[in-house]
């Protein structure tokens, strides 16, 4: 039977909507762009503007992920499985920047990034020809120079907090953290002599996953990854089924793998089919 709720408690639980328009995004800097390197291109002093770049991102995506599935159709008669094998993250996210008429911060900004990753260089110089040659070439940087392993987050958060931490919005905070971002591409930015608008620039970048965090949580959680020597995921060793320890169950597992491969070697008509062959413990 459906409940009776009173409206304070109607109040309580949906008159408090978490709001698209607050929110902070951290732009990084991949350790071969170099200060010299931007002021070559007509970023001096960019250190003391990196705050004011982060601040003129207008528009982010909280990214999604998926889970990559098996199906399995032969354990029980006329039922459908699904496992999952594998978690699938969107491949490039997009920020849209106001453009400042002092000096193009995010064009320029981003257009350097991705310059630097090919090798462009308008002036010729040891093993560089000019971009304005004809013959012109390049090769691009290894991703260790170009790569921002750290860094690219999104913070979203609330302009009112229920606790006595809302000064930093704590408590009712989420941190994307992204993995190995640089940009991909640039969105052209149309300009014409009708009326006058804001122009904005729009950037992909391109990342391998992220994990979310939260300011009174930590980022990094030991849960999401493995103790040194191999055991559970936790800093504490973790029961699974049949009440084995995560390092037990780890040890079967690569036993099944070990099981897995051996069976797919003997399944070769020159060694007889794979039911022939005994199971391996």
């Amino acid at each position: 039977m459906p409940a009776k709720v009173s409206v304070d408690k109607i109040k309580a639980n949906l008159l408090q909507p978490a709001l698209t328009s607050h929110f902070e995004v951290l732009i990084p800097r991949p350790s071969g762009l170099t200060d010299g390197y931007l002021n070559a291109n007509g970023l001096p002093g960019f250190s003391d503007k990196q705050s004011k770049l982060n601040l003129l991102c207008s528009e982010a995506t909280l990214p999604g992920s998926s889970l990559a599935t098996h199906e399995n159709n032969s354990d029980f008669t006329g039922v459908t499985e699904k496992f999952a094998y594998r978690r699938l993250y969107d491949d490039r996210i997009d920020f849209t920047f106001y453009v400042d008429a002092e000096n193009y911060l995010p064009i320029r900004f981003f257009e350097s990034w991705i310059k630097y990753i090919i090798g462009e260089s308008i002036a010729s110089g040891a093993g560089r020809i000019s971009s304005k040659k004809p013959e012109y070439f390049y090769r691009a940087r290894y991703p260790e120079y170009y790569i921002a392993e750290q860094g690219l987050t999104i913070t979203k958060f609330e302009r009112t907090s229920k606790n006595k931490k809302s000064a930093n919005h704590e408590g009712n905070t989420l941190i994307y953290n992204f993995v190995n971002s640089y940009p991909i591409s640039i969105t052209s930015m149309p300009v014409s002599y009708d009326a006058s608008s804001l122009l904005k620039c729009t950037v992909s970048l391109s990342y391998i996953r992220y994990y979310v965090g939260a300011k009174d949580y930590p980022s990094t959680p030991e849960s999401s990854s493995r103790s040194p020597n191999g055991a559970a995921d936790s800093p504490q060793a973790l029961t699974g089924a049949g009440g084995l320890t995560g390092a037990q169950l780890d040890a079967i597992e690569a036993q099944d793998i070990l099981n897995t491969e051996a069976l797919s070697i003997f399944s070769n008509p020159q060694f007889g089919t794979s039911s022939s062959i005994p199971p391996i413990f």
